[in-house]
């Protein structure tokens, strides 16, 4: 889902990237062997892609979620608002690095029944928790609790929703294309769909 305004902000290369944003585009570059969209077009606001990459590393390295739950949770959100850029990018990476079943993934891309019932109850709380700007009911705490997730981990997913926010939200702003990496993974979202042929108002 794109916004109906683009910025119109040019993509940041590491040349003429400010100092704190050219050290995110190195580290991608390293890593990855490339740079992909949406960094360099978040590379725009310095503190924007800092905080972005902060609370990324910290939500994978300390959050208690195994990969695959992570990308569970990165998906779940990224679903919920839409990012195809992010939908794109975390079904490859399920796919490819976290061992995500592909069934979990498909079901998430196409807002189907999760074939795991503890990824499934991963996916609906944190569906709730977006959707319900962390207000949850009881019942809906003690259903993910009784899933085998810890208090401490709702606050975790609070973090995994700051990042994709910042995330989503840049990636709606700028329409960024999904890298040819990702583009295996291309996902659309049925509302934005629904909504250029009159469907939704």
């Amino acid at each position: 889902m794109s916004a109906d305004y683009k910025l119109k902000l040019t993509a940041k290369t590491i040349e003429d990237a400010a100092p704190k944003a050219r050290t995110g585009l190195q580290q991608a570059q390293e890593k990855l062997g490339f740079i992909p969209n949406m960094y360099a077009r978040m590379a725009n606001s310095p503190g924007l892609f800092d905080m972005y990459q902060q609370g990324y590393a910290a939500f994978r390295a300390e959050s208690g979620f195994t990969p695959a739950e992570q990308e569970v949770v990165f998906l779940t959100i990224s679903r919920v608002n839409g990012c195809e850029y992010c939908m794109a990018a975390h079904s490859f990476v399920a796919d490819k690095m976290s061992n995500v079943p592909g069934a979990v993934t498909d079901a998430i891309r196409n807002d189907t029944a999760i074939p795991d019932e503890r990824l499934s109850a991963l996916a609906k709380f944190t569906r709730v928790m977006v959707e319900q700007r962390g207000l949850p009911q009881t019942r809906e705490v003690e259903a993910f609790l009784a899933a085998g997730y810890t208090e401490r981990q709702i606050l975790e997913i609070i973090l995994a929703i700051a990042v994709k926010t910042l995330s989503n939200y840049a990636n709606h702003l700028f329409h960024t294309p999904v890298d040819a990496a990702f583009a295996a993974r291309t996902w659309k979202d049925p509302r934005s769909t629904a909504c250029q042929n009159g469907i939704v108002k």
